[in-house]
């Protein structure tokens, strides 16, 4: 399987695309300048295959490329930046 992380600006979200096919995305929001990381999903045809932490990373990855910093409220980021201390850097603090 091959993974691609992109932005999709126009629907306020990351989506990962899974051998050309649309697999999940992570929708984040605006507040008062700071992207917040709100909603994870993951299409069940994909499920248990590491394609949430694939786009986990890939859109954390390209957030600390440019710099920039967000908040982070979706459940499956928040437990897997428990377990990826490295993207520390990348989080405001609540």
């Amino acid at each position: 399987m091959s993974f691609l992380v992109q932005e999709d600006p126009a629907r306020r979200r990351f989506e990962i695309l899974v051998d050309d096919s649309l697999a999940g995305f992570i929708g984040y929001r605006i507040e008062s300048g700071t992207m917040v990381l709100a909603h994870t999903e993951v299409d069940s045809r994909f499920e248990g295959k590491g394609v949430g932490s694939a786009l986990a990373r890939g859109t954390l990855d390209q957030l600390r490329d440019r710099g920039e910093r967000v908040r982070v409220t979706c459940p499956f980021l928040l437990s897997f930046l428990e377990r990826h201390p490295e993207y520390a850097p990348v989080v405001v603090a609540d």
